[in-house]
C-alpha cells in the first residue's frame, strides 16, 4: 500500500487523468529533448507527515523516539534511518515524448518540430481557428502538465475547435480517400480518362487532382461531343517534359546538385508561355498540374499562347546573390536549348523574382548572343516589365469586383478582406484592395499569419513592402504597429471576413480551413495561387454555397499584360500605366463573362458555388480543343 492508501505504483506503469471529474491519476509524461526534469520533492517530504498503522512504520517511529531522546545508540539509529527512510534523490533525467501518450489520449498527437518532440491537441490542430499548438507546451512536472491539460480543455479555443468538429459531423462532411474521386456520376468514357491518368502516374497526386476537377467540369461537354474525348486524352499528356541536373557550387566551395524541369504542355494556340518556380516542393507532379492550369489560363485570354511550367527544387531563401547567380547560370546552361521568344517564354513564379530573372537572362544572352528576350518580368527585360508583376494581383481584384457586382455588392468599403501569402502577388492584391477602398487585414508566411484588425492602409503597405525587400519576417510588423498580432503555426481563415484571397501556394486551403471560412462569414473566395483549395475543401465549400473564383480565370491578368507588352514591343508602341490598367480591366471583364457564359451553357447559374470553376474550365478547354481539332492529330 502507498502512503495515501492506494496500491504501490511500479515505475513502469503509466496512468492517466480523464477530464475534470474522473479519478486523479498520474501519467509518466516525458519531457522534450532539452528539458531536464527533477521530480518534485514535496511528495517525499509529505510522507513524513502521514501516520501509518503498518508494523514497519511503527518500528520507524520508535527508532525516531530513541533518536530524539538522545539514547546511546542514537548515532547508529540515526545513520540507519538516514540510509533507509531518507528520500533518495532522483537522478536528473532528460526524456522524450512517447507516442504511447498520444495513443492514451486520443485527442493528442506528437510531432517533431525543429528536432524535438512536441505535443499538440489533434482537435485544435484540425479545427482550431487561430492556434494549432496547445498552450501547455512540453515542460514542467507531471502535476503541472495535468493542471495545464485541464486549463486547455476548458479554454475557449478548445471549445471552439470542438464546436467546429461537431459542425463537421453534423454536415456529414468527412475526409475523402486518396486518390480523390469526384462524387458526381461520370460517364464510363470520362471515368476511363481519369483511370488512365491514375494508372499511368499513380504518385502524381497534384496532377491527378487537377485532372479530376477538369474532367468533372467537362462532363456535359464530353457527353454531347464525343470527339472531344480524344482531344482531352491528348491534352492531358504533356507534349514534352525536360528533366536535367543542375550542379552548382556554394560560397564555401561545396558542390550541390539540384533537379531542373521544364514541362512544355501544349502549344496548339501558340508558343509556350509559363512560369518558372524555385522551391523545395517542386516536382514533376506539381509542374504538370501547373502546366495544365497555365494552358487553360492562357486560353482564357484573348492572346495566342500555349501553356508550360518549369523550375527546380532549389531554394533561393538564405542563399547569397553569388550562390543564386551560380545556380541560375547552371540552370540556363541546359534550358537555353529549349526556349526562345517564338518557342517558349519564361515568367517568374514562386522563388523567381527580379534577381533570378536577371541572372537567367544574362546567361541566356551570353549563350545565344541574342537580345530578343525569352524571359518576361525582369526589371530591364521589357519597357513595362513592372506592370507585368503588378497585373496578376490587380487583375485578381478586378475579377472580384465583377463577382461581387453580380451579387449586388460593391468591393468599395468592403471590410475584412483576408489575404494569405506575402509574395509579389499577395502584396499587389493588398495594394489594389486599398486603392479601390476595401480593407485588407491579413498576410501570411511559412511561420504563421499577421492580423491587423484596423486594416492595412497606404503607409502600412509601404512599410510591409520595405520589410519584404529586406527579407524580414512578418512578425517585425508588430514591433511598429503594436495593436497588430502575429499567430504562429496558423493560417488566417478562421478570422471574420467578407472576402478571401488565398495567394500562397497550391492546396493551401484544406478541409478544416474550409470549415473555418464558413464560420467566419465569408461568401466569396478568389484564388490567387493555382488550385488553392484541396478537393475536400471544394466539397465543403460547395455544400455551404461559398462561391469560388478559380485562379485560372482570376489570376489571368499577368498573362493578359504579357500579351500587351509583347504587342507594344512588336509594334513599337508605348502605353502608359493608366492605359495598361484600363486594358487590364477590360480583359478581366472579358474573362469573367466568358466563364459565366460557358457555365450557363452547361446549366450552371452564375450565382452557383461552382459556376465560375466549371465555366473557366469549359471555356479554356473549348478554345484549345478547337485549335487541336483544326490542326489534326498533334
Amino acid at each position: 500500500m502507498d502512503l495515501l492508501g492506494g496500491q504501490v505504483r511500479s515505475p513502469g506503469n503509466h496512468h492517466h487523468h480523464h477530464g475534470l471529474g474522473g479519478a486523479v491519476e498520474e501519467i509518466d509524461l516525458e519531457m522534450g529533448a532539452a528539458a531536464g526534469v527533477v521530480d518534485d520533492a514535496s511528495f517525499a517530504r509529505a510522507a513524513f507527515a502521514v501516520v501509518s498503522s503498518s508494523p514497519e512504520a511503527s518500528a520507524n517511529q520508535q527508532a525516531m523516539h530513541h533518536v530524539l531522546d538522545g539514547s546511546p545508540s542514537s548515532q547508529e539509529l540515526s545513520a540507519q534511518l538516514l540510509s533507509s527512510d531518507k528520500p533518495r534523490k532522483k537522478k536528473k533525467v532528460v526524456k522524450k515524448w512517447r507516442d504511447e501518450w498520444a495513443d492514451t489520449y486520443k485527442w493528442a498527437c506528437v510531432q517533431m518540430v525543429e528536432g524535438s518532440s512536441r505535443i499538440f491537441c489533434s482537435v485544435c490542430k484540425e479545427y482550431g481557428r487561430k492556434h494549432r499548438r496547445n498552450p501547455y507546451g512540453n515542460e514542467g512536472s507531471r502535476n503541472m502538465q495535468m493542471s495545464a491539460l485541464e486549463e486547455h480543455n476548458n479554454s475557449l479555443l478548445h471549445k471552439e475547435a470542438l464546436r467546429l468538429q461537431l459542425a463537421s459531423k453534423d454536415r456529414g462532411i468527412t475526409l475523402l480517400e486518396r486518390p480523390i474521386y469526384i462524387k458526381a456520376l461520370l460517364s464510363k468514357s470520362a471515368e476511363s480518362i481519369i483511370e488512365t491518368v491514375i494508372r499511368r502516374d499513380p504518385h502524381e497526386s497534384e496532377y491527378i487532382q487537377a485532372v479530376q476537377e477538369i474532367v468533372h467540369s467537362l462532363e456535359p461537354v464530353l457527353s454531347k461531343n464525343i470527339q472531344y474525348l480524344h482531344v482531352l486524352e491528348s491534352l492531358l499528356e504533356p507534349e514534352r517534359v525536360i528533366i536535367f541536373r543542375v550542379p552548382w557550387v556554394d560560397d564555401k566551395g561545396e558542390k550541390h546538385v539540384n533537379r531542373g524541369f521544364r514541362v512544355q504542355f501544349n502549344q496548339a494556340l501558340g508558343p509556350y508561355k509559363g512560369g518558372l518556380r524555385f522551391h523545395p516542393s517542386v516536382n514533376l507532379s506539381v509542374l504538370k498540374f501547373l502546366g495544365l492550369e497555365q494552358t487553360l489560363k492562357n486560353a482564357l485570354s484573348t492572346f495566342s499562347f500555349g501553356g508550360a511550367e518549369g523550375g527546380s527544387d532549389f531554394d533561393p531563401k538564405g542563399k547569397s546573390d553569388t550562390e543564386v547567380m551560380r545556380f541560375c547560370q547552371s540552370f540556363m546552361d541546359e534550358l537555353f536549348h529549349h526556349i526562345g521568344p517564338n518557342q517558349d517564354t519564361l515568367t517568374g513564379d514562386i522563388g523567381v523574382g527580379f534577381r533570378e530573372l536577371g541572372y537567367l537572362y544574362g546567361q541566356y544572352r551570353r549563350l545565344t548572343g541574342e537580345f530578343e528576350c525569352a524571359l518576361v518580368g525582369g526589371r530591364n527585360l521589357l519597357a513595362n516589365s513592372n506592370l507585368h508583376a503588378e497585373a496578376a494581383g490587380h487583375g485578381l481584384v478586378y475579377y472580384a469586383k465583377h463577382v461581387l457586382a453580380d451579387l449586388n455588392r460593391d468591393i468599395k468599403g468592403l471590410r475584412l478582406c483576408l489575404i494569405s501569402g506575402s509574395g509579389k502577388l499577395a502584396m499587389h492584391v493588398m495594394e489594389k484592395l486599398i486603392a479601390v477602398g476595401a480593407v485588407p487585414v491579413s498576410l501570411s508566411d511559412s511561420k504563421g499569419f499577421l492580423l491587423d484588425d484596423e486594416g492595412f492602409d497606404g503607409s502600412k503597405a509601404m512599410f510591409l513592402k520595405d520589410m519584404k525587400s529586406q527579407q524580414k519576417p512578418l512578425r517585425e510588423y508588430t514591433r511598429r504597429y503594436v495593436r497588430a498580432k502575429y499567430f504562429d503555426d496558423a493560417r488566417p481563415w478562421g478570422e471574420k471576413c467578407d472576402l478571401a484571397f488565398p495567394c500562397a501556394t497550391q492546396n493551401e486551403l484544406n478541409h478544416s480551413d474550409a470549415l473555418a471560412i464558413i464560420s467566419s462569414g465569408c461568401h466569396v473566395i478568389v484564388e490567387g495561387s493555382d488550385m488553392s483549395c484541396t478537393a475536400e475543401a471544394i466539397d465543403v465549400l460547395r455544400k455551404s454555397k461559398i462561391i469560388v473564383a478559380p485562379s485560372k480565370a482570376a489570376n489571368a491578368g499577368g498573362v493578359a499584360v504579357s500579351g500587351l507588352e509583347m504587342a507594344s514591343k512588336s509594334n513599337q508602341m508605348h502605353w502608359t500605366g493608366e492605359e495598361v490598367d484600363t486594358k487590364l480591366q477590360e480583359l478581366m471583364r472579358d474573362i469573367y463573362q466568358k466563364s459565366v457564359a460557358a457555365a450557363a451553357a452547361c446549366g450552371h447559374s452564375k450565382d452557383g458555388p461552382e459556376a465560375l470553376v466549371h465555366g473557366a474550365n469549359v471555356a479554356g478547354f473549348l478554345r484549345v480543343a478547337q485549335a487541336m481539332l483544326e490542326q489534326g492529330c498533334v
